[in-house]
């Protein structure tokens, strides 16, 4: 009916417009996309206005049937728990076991932006173990006389993930029963001191029974080491700016880059690349084991900045074939 309603419109030279207010819904209840529902149809909007049992947020997840997609993540002091899991509820119901929420402490950006995303007017990162044990109870079933509750997200128990690059989030991580995610592609130091307070104060919980690490890793792979280097010149650009107060977009690479540095831009990038690869395949493979090995993680986050898009899928391209090749042998996973 619906798509004999459009077609009407157009023969007579209308636009339509689809109320998404319920779209999602429909989508979860009948098992049809959401991009079925509304081919026939010119837009298709959204209500956010909260109470009336409308989902809200975007649809993320792709065309592929199995890859997951995860947030790396939500800084929740910047965000109510709330919208996050109706966001986050809305997607684990289009795409079901396909959805990872990972959540961070820190603002994640500048003074400035943080400002404007927060809730109140002082985001509180103290509050942050509360806001993810709210965040929990939404993604829980519903429990009687419970006044407010996430739609869609009741009962779909999205996989949470505290992510941390101190010892913070290890900690709590272990006393939440939660997986944990170390930022060690660009804050290193703690990384090994991190594991180890995870693994060895982890409580089981009904989300996971043993300690689950991921680590985040660097890659920077072509063809030739050559080649190499001088895509990763991005990055190191980058870096240096961060340092500096300088943030903004990954700048393009230049030839033989540290050759004109100096010894402290030098320090600076050897320890924030402490977890990093730079080279062909062979160079890779190596790496790659040694890091796996000496921390013992269950899942590597791979991370590429790498300024041009072919070149950074050639990274990655080669990467994953490491990683199945060491899959494959037992080497690891």
């Amino acid at each position: 009916k619906l798509d004999s309603v459009a077609q009407m419109a157009k023969n007579s030279g209308l636009s339509t417009h689809l109320d998404g207010a319920r779209l999602l819904n429909a989508c979860v209840k009948t098992g049809i996309s959401a991009a079925h529902y509304s081919s026939e149809y010119d837009s298709c909007w959204i209500d956010f206005t909260k109470g009336l049992g409308a989902p809200m947020g975007a649809v993320l997840a792709g065309s592929t049937e199995f890859i997951r997609v995860g947030a790396g993540g939500i800084m929740l002091p910047n965000h109510a728990p709330l919208i996050i899991a109706e966001q986050f509820g809305t997607l684990e119901s289009l795409y079901p076991g396909r959805i990872d929420l990972g959540l961070g402490r820190a603002p994640g950006t500048d003074q400035v932006t943080s400002f404007a995303l927060r809730r109140e007017r002082s985001g509180d990162v103290d509050a942050f173990p509360d806001d993810v044990l709210e965040l929990q109870r939404y993604f829980a079933d519903v429990q009687e006389g419970q006044r407010v509750q996430a739609v869609p997200g009741a009962g779909l128990r999205v996989p949470l993930w505290i992510l941390g690059s101190s010892l913070y989030g290890a900690q709590l991580a272990a006393a939440l029963g939660l997986p944990y995610v170390f930022a060690s592609h660009f804050a290193p130091s703690a990384l090994h001191q991190a594991i180890d307070i995870y693994r060895r104060n982890f409580t089981p919980s009904q989300q996971l029974k043993c300690p689950y690490v991921m680590a985040g890793f660097n890659v920077f792979a072509a063809d030739s080491m050559e080649e190499a280097k001088f895509w990763k010149s991005s990055s190191q650009q980058s870096t240096l700016n961060l340092r500096m107060g300088r943030a903004g977009k990954l700048p393009a690479p230049v030839r033989d880059f540290e050759a004109n540095l100096g010894d402290l831009e030098k320090s600076v990038l050897k320890d924030a690349h402490l977890y990093s690869s730079t080279g062909d395949r062979d160079v890779i493979e190596r790496e790659l084991m040694e890091f796996a090995v000496s921390t013992g993680v269950d899942e590597i986050i791979l991370s590429s900045a790498i300024h041009d898009h072919a070149a950074r899928l050639r990274s990655f391209e080669i990467a994953a074939g490491v990683l199945t090749e060491m899959s494959d042998k037992c080497l690891w996973l």
